[in-house]
């Protein structure tokens, strides 16, 4: 498969989340050597993430809807010690997933872009962030939220490289 374009590593971001209208902004990329595919099925059975990704808890996809994300789906989940009601924006199988994400003083984009390179593929993610609680952990904790995207990028090229998940 041929490479992609530059342009299509950018988030298509709503207006309102985009990088110079948010007070916080981190974005992380990784090439993993592991297929789109594989890749994508990991990253959407959220209920997993627990098992593999540190930062995340309490994963529950809202109505009995899943096992996996979709379009419009609503998810609960805690990450960074909060409680977060998140839903799918956009939803590209194996190439392009967001979803928001709001709590109590805490409003977010997170979006994912996977493009197949090869016999890899470079998985970017990039997350915005409103609001006081938002603000006052990126003060005091300037680099944590980056931090953590790598983790969950380095664990997912892992699990991605063994298959996909069962």
């Amino acid at each position: 498969m041929p490479d992609m374009t530059d342009e299509s590593l950018e988030i298509d971001w709503p207006e309102h989340y985009a990088p110079e209208n948010s007070p916080v902004h981190v974005r992380n990329s990784l090439r993993i050597a592991a297929p789109a595919e594989h890749v994508w099925a990991w990253l959407v059975r959220a209920e997993g993430w627990p098992d593999w990704y540190p930062n995340a808890s309490r994963v529950r996809i809202a109505g009995g809807a899943g096992p996996d994300l979709a379009l419009d789906t609503d998810f609960r989940w805690r990450t960074f010690g909060v409680a977060i009601r998140s839903r799918v924006r956009e939803f590209v199988p194996c190439s392009r997933i967001a979803w928001d994400g709001r709590a109590i003083g805490i409003d977010v984009y997170h979006a994912w872009i996977i493009q197949q390179q090869q016999e890899a593929c470079l998985v970017v993610t990039e997350e915005t962030q409103h609001g006081v609680a938002a603000r006052l952990g990126a003060r005091l904790m300037p680099n944590r939220m980056s931090r953590f995207h790598q983790i969950w990028l380095e664990n997912l090229a892992e699990k991605a490289a063994h298959g996909t998940p069962r």
